[in-house]
């Protein structure tokens, strides 16, 4: 999948490249200016740790994956300085190839504001506008109250517990929304 630029109400979503993802994981200066926004002091997400963000640029760069796409969350509102909140992206589902995993994750300080739900729910006409794409998988613990919420204000319906496998991670629960929903 080709990422795009998505804009939302208060979010530019920058499409992650080769390059960004280089600057997020040795030159957050540079991350910086590439994404024309300031970068908190305490970017990434506990989510996003090295081992991830290796693992993103791998993708990105090899092409390994090709329902691959990740997007930097800007906010950009009037009067305020832009300034990096989140991230969110795809991957292929392994058992499946018309399912896409979706996962996401917003700062601490900048949780509980909606940006989560308002970035995802720019990322799915996006990612259904790939025709090989007929359902977005998604899974979080149940004790993430607030991801779940994204999930269900987003048109995600939960399927239950998911086992260990293809990417999931045991003893959290999964949500899916199918094209057309």
């Amino acid at each position: 999948m080709t990422a795009q630029p998505i804009r939302t109400r208060r979010l530019d979503l920058i499409p992650a490249t080769g390059e960004i993802l280089s600057a997020d994981l040795s030159d957050h200066k540079r991350l910086s200016r590439l994404l024309e926004a300031e970068v908190p002091a305490a970017w990434p997400p506990a989510e996003m740790n090295r081992e991830v963000l290796t693992e993103f640029f791998r993708m990105e760069t090899e092409k390994t994956d090709p329902l691959f796409a990740c997007w930097y969350w800007v906010l950009d509102e009037p009067g305020a300085n832009r300034v990096l909140v989140g991230s969110g992206g795809t991957g292929s589902a392994i058992s499946d190839p018309e399912t896409v995993l979706i996962g996401y994750s917003v700062l601490e300080a900048f949780q509980n504001r909606g940006y989560a739900t308002e970035a995802v729910q720019g990322m799915i006409p996006t990612i259904f506008s790939d025709s090989r794409i007929s359902r977005i998988l998604a899974t979080t613990f149940p004790e993430f109250r607030a991801s779940i919420r994204v999930l269900e204000k987003t048109g995600f319906v939960c399927t239950g517990p998911t086992l260990a496998g293809d990417g999931l991670e045991e003893g959290t629960l999964g949500f899916v929304l199918e094209r057309g929903a």
